[in-house]
């Protein structure tokens, strides 16, 4: 049976940055997939107008087609600071689009982020997926996003993957949707390097034996 996957990110290119390999490898196993972004990635930066805002979703439509997601959802929620909205005006919403989908997994941020709209997002994907009778959602992971999942205080809920995703085969495909976000990235040495989020999937891999991998910690998995 086909699964409905639903990657809830803070922003447009942490999709592609946490698990664009693990989406393009769901739809090539007939998966749909989905995202939802809550923030609109821009509106902290200075000087920023709305043509830095479409500039970004003209890229993230350029990702979604290069990892052949269904659709993306933007709620368009202030960029840096989902911690000044109420917790419910971040859960109703996202309540909606699960409703619509009924995905039944879901891949969202790790909750230890330095980045206060990644912590935002997990929080806010555990209260609209309570394990309530008749819930869609069976399988909840987070992802990594480097620039934020390892630059917290040592000893902060601290990224412990327990789950690896074989994305050799589907790789190029990752790096393509990088490049899509080409404006996001930054030179190497910097860690949201491309260079380097090659080398973290590889080197993710080689700790299990493969060529390339995306890690994730397993937040919840029901077998019915």
């Amino acid at each position: 049976m086909s699964n409905i996957v639903l990657v809830v990110a803070a922003h447009s290119d942490d999709e592609a940055l946490g698990c664009g390999g693990t989406m393009a490898r769901h739809v090539a196993e007939g998966d749909t997939v989905y995202a939802l972004f809550l923030a609109d990635g821009t509106s902290s930066r200075a000087g920023a107008d709305s043509a830095d805002r479409e500039r970004r979703q003209h890229a993230a439509e350029s990702a979604r087609q290069l990892l052949g997601a269904e659709k993306y959802y933007y709620l368009d929620l202030p960029d840096n600071r989902l911690d000044s909205l109420a917790l419910i005006d971040v859960v109703q919403p996202l309540e909606a689009v699960i409703e619509e989908l009924r995905p039944n997994i879901i891949y969202t941020h790790h909750y230890g982020d330095l980045n206060v709209d990644h912590r935002v997002a997990h929080q806010a994907v555990l209260t609209a997926c309570r394990p309530q009778p008749q819930s869609c959602v069976k399988e909840i992971y987070a992802f990594q996003v480097m620039s934020s999942t390892e630059w917290n205080s040592p000893g902060v809920l601290p990224f412990l993957p327990s789950y690896a995703v074989d994305i050799s085969s589907y790789l190029a495909t990752k790096e393509a949707a990088l490049q899509a976000y080409a404006l996001e990235m930054r030179a190497f040495p910097h860690s949201r390097s491309i260079p380097h989020l090659l080398d973290l999937a590889r080197h993710n891999g080689a700790v299990h034996g493969l060529e390339a991998a995306e890690v994730f910690m397993q937040i919840r998995r029901i077998r019915q």
